[in-house]
């Protein structure tokens, strides 16, 4: 059984069809990464995984689990976003630990916790570090640990690494591959670049492939 299947998705706005039974299958410690120009889905595919986006027909399952109808807080699913979404007002450690906030863990659990994440990303040091302060680079690391610190199920990412030059895209690229490896992430990597997916992912498909309003 896929660790992560999303079955026949549809869903549609005003008058178009954004996905027409989409469909994707993912294995346990996998990273797939999903291609396709802007407006193929891409994005819309992983807000309905992750529950931001309530699909029109279909379902989305983890293991033996059908999740289509549960809130996004009970997924077990970890998102991190093209524009980060880090919170201004809080510490860096305070940003990554949020999540675990949220969950009930106590506070020096969830500090004890994010500072492992920080030191995992390559951000020892940073905790109390205020996050607008951040260079671009260091802010996509806090997003990254913020996500994986809760340890979700299933991992979204929606082009982690835009907006950064070339040379420190290059090797985040790397980095992140590595850690994903190394801790048995499950993963679905959207991204427009094929050189970024052939780094990051173990297996890439093109949206055209698995959706049929493409």
């Amino acid at each position: 059984m896929s660790h992560l299947r999303v079955d026949q998705i549809g869903i549609r706005f005003d008058t178009t069809d954004v996905l027409r039974e989409a469909t994707l299958t993912v294995e346990r410690a996998e990273v797939v990464a999903l291609l396709g120009p802007s407006g193929s889905g891409k994005t819309t595919l992983l807000r309905v995984i992750a529950g931001i986006l309530r699909p029109d027909s279909g379902s989305v399952w983890i293991g033996a689990n059908d999740i289509t109808s549960l809130p996004t807080h009970q997924r077990g699913v970890g998102m991190v976003f093209q524009d980060n979404q880090l919170f201004p007002h809080m510490s860096t450690i305070d940003n990554v630990a949020y999540g675990l906030r949220v969950a009930g863990v106590a506070k020096a659990e969830r500090h004890e916790r994010g500072a492992a994440w920080l030191d995992r990303v390559g951000l020892a040091g940073f905790e109390g570090r205020v996050v607008t302060e951040l260079s671009g680079g260091e802010a996509k690391r806090v997003a990254l640990a913020r996500t994986l610190a809760t340890e979700p199920s299933v991992v979204l990412l929606d082009e982690p690494l835009t907006g950064l030059d070339r040379e420190l895209h290059d090797r985040l690229a790397i980095q992140l591959a590595q850690l994903l490896v190394e801790h048995s992430i499950t993963a679905v990597l959207v991204t427009h670049d094929p050189a970024e997916a052939d780094v990051v992912a173990s297996r890439s498909v093109r949206m055209d492939q698995i959706d049929g309003s493409d």
